[in-house]
């Protein structure tokens, strides 16, 4: 499943602090219960601490099975292999946390009305939105954020879901039918709604997001477990030829007479350059990468399969205005018919707009103000406000 957001992180690709905060990362995903996720980089951190101990032995005793030198060497470049794997893999996963932090920026810390029953009238009290749970029902009012997902049972409202969906026009979400379910962080812009809460603390929608963009939860697609499996597969494979290697070699020199049998570290070191290092190092990071290339492009893909199937997408249509993210549709002319002043109609454009409490009939008023100078409007007597709601879909005045 692919969704559009409604922000998008600017910025450097590789900033300073981006590159310096990757440095320390790499450092700290040496720790091995990191590494043994990772079979290729796990043998050859193995390798790298296996050389280094005998670097320390051939400098301490003088009798290496090697130079000090050239075992240093060996060690030194196994190392940063190591650290240029979990440097490519910080890299990915920062850029990711820094759309993450974008996203999150859209989730606020709202207080919820909680009830107590399914009815509006039932007991109240606030509660902070991080403490609702599943089953819990909650009633969101015109201008209040909706606390979490969940179903609406009672009521019907316009909801503003821009920064979910992208889609500029309000919705009506409303009990019973395919309209029922809202999302948390979108916001109510007419009416009331009593929902229930249908997910747990953390695991939302835009929580689900934001933890497959920062990569910690992401999960592997098929192609990448099928992957990991014939790496797996082939580190043991060469490390099970490498390790024949050393008697065949001490059985030729002791059948020859002459020679020296082949060093544990050129052991180590051919085994590295046997097994597919490279791809290994770099397998999470391009999964990573690949989640970050669909965010610059304002697209969070939901899935891994989502992932694979944007590689093969040659054309994307986009129904509707699913690239207007404001929410908050403002006017900006009058269109008067013919024969009929443009004051006239911003007149009674205003006229039916006081009532509006919506971002758009708020701006209706705005523009009859600045266009035409209508402030402080005499209501004839008897005159009914008719307010906007999500049933009616208009407002008005009622003249009598």
């Amino acid at each position: 499943m692919v969704g559009l957001v409604s922000s998008k992180a600017s910025g450097k690709v590789l900033s300073r602090s981006l590159i310096q905060t990757a440095a320390l990362e790499a450092v700290r995903k040496l720790d091995p219960r990191h590494m043994v996720r990772n079979p290729v980089m796990f043998t050859v951190e193995l390798g790298s601490a296996f050389t280094t101990l005998l670097f320390v032995h051939a400098a301490w005793t003088g009798r290496g099975d090697a130079s000090p030198g050239f075992v240093l060497a060996v060690a030194a470049c196994l190392w940063f292999t190591v650290l240029f794997a979990n440097f490519a893999e910080a890299v990915a996963e920062g850029r990711g946390k820094a759309q993450a932090d974008t996203l999150r920026r859209t989730r606020r810390d709202v207080i919820a009305i909680r009830l107590a029953g399914r009815n509006r009238d039932s007991a109240r009290e606030e509660v902070p939105a991080a403490g609702l749970h599943r089953g819990d029902v909650v009633l969101v009012e015109a201008g209040q954020l909706v606390p979490g997902d969940g179903e609406v049972i009672e009521g019907v409202a316009s909801v503003d879901e821009s920064a979910i969906t992208g889609e500029s026009a309000p919705v009506i979400r409303e009990a019973g039918g395919d309209r029922s379910a809202v999302t948390g962080g979108t916001r109510v812009l007419s009416d009331w709604i009593v929902v229930r809460i249908t997910a747990e603390p953390g695991a939302s929608f835009l929580d689900r997001m934001i933890a497959l963009v920062e990569g910690a939860k992401r999960q592997k697609t098929p192609n990448e477990i099928a992957l990991d499996i014939l790496l797996a597969a082939l580190t043991i494979v060469f490390l099970l030829a490498t390790a024949t290697l050393l008697p065949f070699s001490t059985y030729a020199v002791r059948a020859s007479g002459q020679g020296t049998p082949v060093s544990l570290t050129v052991l180590v070191a051919l085994l590295v350059c046997l097994i597919p290092t490279t791809i290994g190092g770099l397998l999470s990071a391009i999964g990573i990468a690949g989640m970050d290339r669909m965010i610059q492009a304002n697209v969070i893909a939901t899935s891994g399969r989502a992932v694979e199937a944007a590689g093969d997408v040659d054309v994307l249509l986009l129904d509707k205005t699913g690239t207007i993210t404001l929410g908050n549709r403002q006017a900006t002319a009058f269109l008067a018919a013919d024969g009929v002043p443009e004051r006239v109609l911003a007149d009674a454009a205003q006229l039916a707009s006081l009532a509006d409490e919506t971002p758009e009939g708020r701006s209706i008023v705005v523009l009859a103000k600045e266009r035409h100078g209508l402030r402080g409007r005499h209501v004839e007597e008897g005159a009914v406000f008719l307010p906007f709601t999500a049933q009616t879909r208009m407002s008005g005045l009622d003249l009598g």
